[in-house]
């Protein structure tokens, strides 16, 4: 069976093609030992792990967006960008950059762009000429793209991968406890359903 999440192998531009058979889990999710503390004190962290590249991420997005729109005010939801080689490295640079813009409304345009329109988007030249297509201004992109700020976040998200033990994706990680995946559940809506459920349980105390 094709697994419900991907993995990416070394290389430059593996990304779209290294689909991998994943391990059937005998759980909904992991748990996490040690618990990671969270980088948004007093609320409970959802940390949705993903990669433009990962045609999984592509597909479970619109129901991301969903589920999102249901979450309390005690809850706090953040995409963190993987990158499993050095040929990623400015996909993860493009998401934080956006943010960094004003413009993650741009974000499922992305997937859209590289799964469903074909682009090229693995380089930063590539990149840049996309975004300014869509409107946002060059200069501000590049500069954001390239600060220091944007590469702070992107080690940060290095960082949160390595604690969580991300090895494919999209993975989501619930208060700093759990880890679930369209693998661990065999659908990306069970994935949804169970971190949804998990979110419940943390904020219950559990």
């Amino acid at each position: 069976m094709t697994a419900l999440f991907s993995r990416f192998a070394s290389g430059v531009l593996l990304g779209l093609a290294a689909l991998a058979l994943s391990p059937a889990h005998a759980a909904q999710f992991d748990t996490l030992d040690p618990v990671q503390p969270s980088d948004t004190p007093g609320k409970v962290e959802v940390l949705e792990f993903f990669a433009y590249t990962c045609p999984h991420c592509a597909k479970i997005e619109p129901m991301v967006v969903k589920w999102r729109k249901t979450l309390p005010d005690t809850v706090v939801f953040k995409g963190v960008p993987v990158a499993f080689n050095a040929s990623m490295k400015d996909l993860q640079k493009l998401y934080y950059a956006l943010e960094a813009v004003g413009r993650l409304d741009l974000h499922d345009a992305v997937f859209k762009a590289i799964h469903e329109d074909n682009k090229q988007l693995f380089k930063a030249d590539e990149i840049i000429d996309w975004v300014a297509a869509q409107g946002v201004d060059r200069k501000a992109f590049t500069d954001a793209f390239n600060s220091f700020g944007v590469q702070t976040k992107v080690t940060r998200a290095d960082e949160l991968a390595k604690a969580y033990k991300i090895d494919g994706t999209p993975s989501f990680a619930i208060g700093g406890k759990y880890v679930t995946s369209p693998s661990h559940t065999g659908s990306y809506q069970g994935a949804i359903d169970e971190t949804d459920k998990l979110v419940k349980q943390v904020l219950a105390g559990k």
